[in-house]
């Protein structure tokens, strides 16, 4: 299975009073998600199923991936990819759809960066997953315990933004 970790983009600040689950993506974030969405089509990264963190910012960044990567599907909100969810939450739930492909995760930190040294197997790698940057890690078998392999890693800066 190809498993595509996707950190949401650039979101407005917080403002007091208002739920940090409520943050969306500013301008700059869209169009930074869109550049490396772009070369993530590229190179060859086609979904079957997406799933995202219900959390507004991250299911805006959910949608410019559809479009960017011509995904017909229904994005899957799964609390196991909100910011306090754990990688062994996430592998559970990525193991419970073993006749997908491809799935792409969208969601946080620190969450993302940790989920990638998971999936490789080591939890003590240290990952820094700048916004709006994908990983792609490949894992052949779903047992209980990942030994993923690590094809490729997209940031803005990679995809063109300087």
């Amino acid at each position: 299975m190809q498993i595509y970790i996707l950190r949401h983009g650039i979101a407005e600040a917080g403002k007091p009073g208002h739920p940090d689950s409520e943050r969306s993506l500013t301008s700059e974030g869209r169009e930074k998600l869109r550049r490396v969405l772009k070369r993530a089509r590229d190179g060859g990264c086609e979904p079957s199923l997406i799933l995202s963190s219900p959390y507004r910012r991250v299911l805006e960044t959910a949608d410019e991936a559809t479009a960017a990567l011509d995904y017909r599907g229904k994005i899957v909100r799964t609390h196991a990819l909100e910011p306090e969810s754990s990688p062994y939450m996430v592998w559970d739930e990525i193991r419970s759809r073993p006749d997908e492909s491809a799935v792409l995760l969208c969601s946080h930190e620190p969450l993302v960066s940790s989920l990638v040294a998971f999936l490789l197997g080591s939890p003590a790698l240290l990952v820094e997953m700048k916004k709006a940057a994908v990983v792609r890690v490949d894992c052949v078998r779903l047992k209980p315990d990942p030994d993923g392999i690590l094809k490729w890693m997209l940031t803005p800066a990679v995809a063109g933004d300087r």
